[in-house]
């Protein structure tokens, strides 16, 4: 078996003696279990180990693998630039790993580095490893903004790149989980953090990896995870694979949680096949969803369907919307549709994440159907934050629309819900918008922070504010 091991480990700087001096008694569970997981490192005397780092050169649309034949780095920017690293890069297994990457079209490579230097969640588990064992070259991992699933394929590539070299090889994992634990902690708490870190302890502690991917990139951004991608690109390297799973630890005392894991390799398993099952699922979940589309969401995939494929355009005639476009049987619209004039907001989500979204705050359109129409198109092509959908993402895309209400002005930000309120900041010819009811915006400052951001406004300018609501279709 060419992995010959994986684990699952934190990178705190805090945990290292010559940075916590003290301090990091505080966690002794965690550097007891790091303790044991560097000793079954050293007994499995790997060639190479792969780290994945959290700190590592990261990119939205591109996994980067450090190149080179060596690197250096120390805990400087702690505090302790005694504590040195010196180590030799597997560029054999580099290599292998993006001819594999490249027949699968994953983007992945070792262009676009930032800085040679060692990070410390690579360093981190370094420190402890090396205690028992040096005799290894490294290859380190860059995380990535693409979803959980690209980071599951990267992982199954990196498996099939060491069997192909037939080096021995093991994983680590480096990831904390949840920074906000707790009010007195470094970055406050909120309520998704414990229940993140709740969560992925019992996916992990299960070994059961077709769940990684079901958290929603929403839920993990709220709880401030770091190692979530991390711990997917290692479930990706053991597909297929029976696992002896075992728990070592789980804390949080200082307010960021902290666990660790290890998978030992048992041989081949097929039923683990999780991204199969994960895709099987969601198709499942998109058809079912598709038939309860009510006719705002339905029209707004349809329209991008069309144009996407085709270049047409739907129309509204006689109180249908038609299109010149065999795949295109049309429907008579409700009179809610043909007789409103409204702005609309048409959004689409990939595998949990915003894909694109574009709307007008007023009507533009004579109708409520062609403004959807005009929006679903836009968002689908023109959103400047995203690429234009493809044709072969089509069936994997989640929609829904937000019809506005008329907006109002109000004098405070005291008048406003981010729940039941979308606003609209205006400093002279400078207008931003925010939606109301977003999972991952929780108090009005955000809202109007965001909306300021989204039209180039300070805060300290004061915009002048409204406030709108809106009937959300999904």
């Amino acid at each position: 078996m060419a992995i010959a091991g994986a684990f699952m480990v934190p990178h705190p700087p805090l945990i290292v003696h010559e940075i916590g001096r003290g301090q990091e008694k505080g966690i002794q569970t965690t550097i007891d279990a790091y303790l044991q997981v560097a000793r079954e490192i050293a007994e499995l005397k790997p060639e190479t180990l792969v780290i994945s780092s959290p700190h590592s050169v990261m990119y939205a649309d591109y996994f980067h693998i450090s190149p080179g034949a060596s690197a250096t780095g120390n805990f400087g920017q702690f505090g302790a630039p005694e504590v040195t690293f010196k180590t030799d890069y597997d560029e054999t297994l580099v290599k292998a790993i993006c001819s594999e990457t490249e027949k699968e079209k994953i983007p992945a490579g070792t262009k676009g580095e930032r800085d040679k230097s060692l990070d410390h969640a690579t360093m981190v588990p370094m420190y402890f490893i090396n205690k028992f064992y040096t005799d290894y070259r490294l290859v380190r991992i860059g995380l990535s903004g693409l979803s959980f699933r690209e980071h599951y394929r990267f992982g199954q590539c990196i498996a099939k790149a060491v069997e192909k070299t037939g080096r021995r090889v093991v994983y680590v994992a480096s990831g904390d989980l949840s920074h906000v634990l707790k009010e007195d902690g470094p970055y406050g708490f909120r309520q998704d953090g414990p229940l993140y870190d709740e969560r992925i302890m019992d996916v992990m502690g299960k070994a059961d990896f077709t769940r990684l991917m079901e958290f929603d990139p929403d839920f993990c951004e709220n709880a401030a995870e770091c190692g979530h991608r991390s711990f997917v690109i290692m479930a990706g390297v053991l597909d297929r694979t029976a696992v002896k799973t075992e728990v070592l630890s789980h804390e949080g005392p200082f307010g960021v949680g902290y666990g660790i894991c290890t998978y030992k390799p048992c041989g081949p398993d097929g039923s683990r096949n999780f991204l199969e099952q994960y895709e099987l699922s969601e198709k499942k979940s998109i058809a079912d969803h598709k038939k309860k589309e009510d006719e705002y969401v339905a029209l707004a995939r349809s329209t991008a369907e069309i144009y996407i494929r085709s270049g047409k355009i739907p129309k509204v005639t006689g109180g249908y919307v038609v299109c010149d476009d065999d795949s295109f049987k049309g429907w008579h619209l409700s009179q809610d549709m043909l007789d409103r004039q409204a702005g609309t907001f048409v959004s689409i989500h990939k595998e949990g994440q915003l894909r694109g979204c574009i709307g007008t705050i007023s009507a533009t359109k004579s109708t409520v159907a062609e403004e959807i129409i005009h929006n679903a198109i836009s968002a689908s092509t023109q959103d400047p934050r995203f690429p234009p959908v493809s044709p072969d993402e089509l069936d994997i895309l989640v929609y829904s629309v937000d019809v506005l209400g008329p907006t109002e002005k109000i004098s405070s930000c005291e008048e406003l819900d981010v729940k039941k309120y979308g606003v609209i900041v205006t400093k002279g010819y400078r207008r931003g918008l925010l939606l109301p009811n977003l999972e991952t915006v929780n108090t009005v400052k955000e809202q109007i922070d965001i909306a300021c951001r989204k039209g180039g406004i300070a805060p300290a300018e004061k915009p002048d504010l409204e406030r709108f609501e809106v009937v959300r279709h999904y």
